[in-house]
């Protein structure tokens, strides 16, 4: 990917109001506002929280704001959401209606 096209698209990512970001560590991500980026994809995240999923369950910490080095990123994205299948009333002619919800509407 060239340079140009990793800058645009993490300017996009500063634009959103959460982005998640997978480590290199098992099965680690954190999700935060991205601030600031630079050429080697190094990234400052405010509210920043970790989550870990591992055997235990799913653990997770508030961490403030961190610097992340662009070597151990594998991916960024937007923060998840989980679709909801909800039953629509009788009266209504749709069997099912489709939401959308945030995952920390969940937790």
């Amino acid at each position: 990917m060239s340079q140009s096209t990793i800058s645009r698209t993490l300017s996009k990512a500063i634009l959103k109001p959460k982005v998640r970001i997978k480590l290199k560590i098992w099965n680690t991500y954190l999700t935060g506002k991205l601030i600031m980026f630079d050429s080697y994809m190094n990234l400052i995240v405010e509210d920043a929280k970790e989550i870990y999923f591992g055997r235990g369950g799913k653990r997770s910490k508030d961490i403030g704001t961190v610097m992340i080095r662009g070597a151990s990123i594998i991916f960024i994205g937007q923060d998840r959401e989980k679709i909801v299948f909800v039953e629509a009333e009788s009266d209504e002619k749709l069997h099912d209606k489709l939401m959308h919800r945030k995952e920390s509407e969940f937790s």
